[in-house]
């Protein structure tokens, strides 16, 4: 006969057998990750806002470009995604006209919000500045307003000299007379390269030759070239000819390492200027 505390068990003392497998659980589900944007031609949505530091108030390309490549000309703005660029050369160094061109209407729609904000936001200062002003002239007589708002100067300008366009510059026909004094073409090279190969970068290049104001023939530099010892020494030395420009900008020629300026700015990128002789 068992004892009673060997008789006072119950179901809640019944130990599990360790060998037996454990009843299946369904995972908790998980939120989905975001799929990440797929760009096969580099047309990011918020591009300059990936590549740039947020601490920085612009990007570090502008810092680089010169005032007299762009003040009153025609610019070109190949590849101009949001429009970020375009808008701020033509605030900051007063071009006469700059077309953003994108293969994405999706960032031409944004290019065109942007400068819409732009827009009201410089319609605003105006206003603000134009009150202040206002505020000082009483009863005719004038009375110092204090700490006016600042005005950058190149919040005066009124942007009505930015435009857009979709389009994909290295397939799309252009008209013979269309011409630019200056054209811009950052971040896109590579991405010409990857869909059209070395056919589609040529393209490229000569499309950027051909839409470029021309250079000034040799003849022009025999009228000019006694303006000073320097301008006249130059002229007995030179070698390239304007005729030979186009090669050289197509890197056909020996010396093309020579006649390229660049400077690193940042995430690996080299900003190269190229120009035709400027015409006076």
């Amino acid at each position: 006969m068992k004892d009673d505390d060997e008789m006072k068990g119950t179901k809640d003392d019944v130990q599990p057998d360790s060998s037996a497998k454990a009843p299946y659980q369904q995972p908790k589900s998980s939120k989905k990750r975001k799929s990440k944007e797929i760009a096969i031609f580099g047309n990011y949505r918020n591009y300059y806002g990936y590549r740039i530091d947020q601490e920085l108030k612009e990007d570090p390309r502008i810092k680089v470009l010169k005032k007299e490549w762009f003040q009153g000309k025609d610019c070109l703005d190949i590849g101009c995604n949001s429009g970020v660029i375009t808008i701020t050369i033509a605030k900051k160094f007063c071009c006469r006209s700059i077309l953003g061109i994108d293969i994405d209407s999706a960032r031409i729609e944004d290019a065109y919000w942007n400068l819409r904000n732009m827009k009201m936001s410089d319609r605003k200062m105006r206003k603000k500045i134009s009150e202040v002003e206002g505020a000082g002239d009483v009863n005719g007589v004038k009375h110092l307003v204090n700490e006016p708002p600042s005005e950058d100067p190149a919040s005066s300008i009124p942007l009505d000299n930015v435009s857009f366009r979709k389009e994909n510059f290295v397939q799309s026909p252009r008209p013979s007379e269309e011409r630019y004094d200056t054209i811009i073409c950052f971040s896109v090279t590579k991405w010409i390269h990857l869909n059209w190969g070395d056919d589609g970068l040529i393209t490229l290049f000569s499309k950027i030759w051909r839409l470029l104001q021309p250079p000034q023939p040799w003849i022009s530099y025999k009228k000019n070239h006694q303006v000073s010892e320097i301008a006249s020494h130059n002229y007995f030395n030179i070698k390239l000819h304007p005729e030979c420009f186009q090669d050289i900008l197509l890197d056909k020629s020996p010396v093309m390492s020579k006649l390229y300026s660049s400077l690193q700015i940042g995430f690996k990128t080299v900003v190269v200027n190229s120009m035709k002789n400027p015409r006076h």
